[in-house]
């Protein structure tokens, strides 16, 4: 049985009717959102926070080739379901996934169409600001571990770009989980991140950071390589990994790089590779889930969100989020 709750205001969505060459260029269209219907299986919500990810812009300029046109961006939200099943209406609930303003209208709006599947309530622990903020970094962090062996004690995991935010998810979810972390960022002194454990920071600008890594594990490398840059950390992370290690990519600048055949099967390495946009609502609720006692007992600690936008100032946060801001940014619709 579906129900309904009362939101008598004007609704408003972020929407995107072409692909344009660069930032400058993009028009988002701030419109007017009819609410959606409930049909059954699925459920409405009523957006409190949504996140800005870099992803979201990259995608609004048709940098993502599955994209559809027009829509309304937004891969990761926050809010209360205002209508749907009569067990989900009036809880606020929070999620994310790889289709949600990719392939489906997103949550830069006021509501947001979902399948109940994908609605989890929103940790008590966390803000509704947070809550819309967590998704894509720690889903895409998580992924990456799911798919090469969760780390653990007696384990070394080794974070490249450990400032950006799947880096600094990548050091939490490792140090939960009782490895050795070293993090490598572009500055001098300690991690500045969370984390429930003790992380050896490396400065990317302070030399060969394979060779750094090597002193600090006695000669014998990391087991795990998160390598969150790509190309720039090839190198770098395939001279660092142990024998028998296993390195993570989700992004690169380069497309194409060098790479030694020889080192790689002599190693007995793997390499593992997460595209989060793979990952749509329902699976990304899944790691969502598996998460969700780190966030409840403190051991994960969702990123503080230091800006949140109205949607008239939706132009402004794709800005400043392109720009290389480390900064979250929301949106509150």
């Amino acid at each position: 049985m579906n129900a309904v709750l009362n939101t008598a205001t004007a609704a408003r969505a972020v929407r995107l009717h072409e692909k344009v060459a660069q930032l400058d260029a993009l028009k988002l269209d701030i419109a007017a959102q009819p609410e959606p219907a409930a049909r059954p299986g699925f459920a409405v919500v009523r957006v409190g926070a949504a996140a800005v990810n870099p992803s979201d812009v990259k995608a609004s300029l048709g940098l993502m080739p599955q994209a559809v046109w027009p829509r309304t961006p937004g891969r990761d939200f926050a809010g209360v379901v205002v209508a749907g099943p009569t067990s989900w209406v009036g809880r606020e609930v929070y999620g994310s996934g790889g289709d949600i303003g990719i392939t489906r209208d997103g949550s830069h709006a006021r509501f947001l169409l979902l399948p109940v599947a994908a609605l989890r309530d929103r940790p008590r622990s966390i803000s509704m600001d947070e809550a819309g903020a967590v998704g894509v970094p720690f889903v895409t962090a998580y992924e990456g571990f799911r798919r090469s062996g969760m780390p653990g004690a007696g384990q070394t995991v080794l974070v490249l770009g450990a400032n950006g935010k799947v880096g600094q998810a990548a050091v939490q979810l490792a140090a939960q989980g009782g490895a050795r972390v070293i993090a490598v960022q572009r500055r001098a002194g300690p991690f500045e991140g969370f984390a429930c454990g003790p992380v050896e920071g490396i400065d990317a600008g302070a030399g060969d950071v394979a060779a750094q890594v090597r002193e600090l594990t006695g000669g014998r490398g990391a087991d795990i390589v998160y390598n969150t840059v790509g190309s720039a950390y090839f190198e770098a992370g395939n001279k660092a990994m142990a024998k028998g290690a296993t390195q993570i990519f989700i992004a690169t600048h380069d497309r194409a790089v060098p790479f030694d055949i020889f080192a790689f099967y002599r190693g007995m390495h793997t390499y593992v590779g997460i595209d989060s946009l793979a990952l749509d609502c329902e699976a990304a609720t899944a790691q969502l889930d598996a998460m969700r006692e780190g966030f409840e007992r403190g051991t994960l600690k969702p990123f503080p969100v230091a800006r949140a936008f109205t949607l008239d100032e939706a132009a402004d946060a794709y800005r400043l989020v392109l720009s290389g801001s480390t900064d979250r940014v929301v949106l509150r619709p």
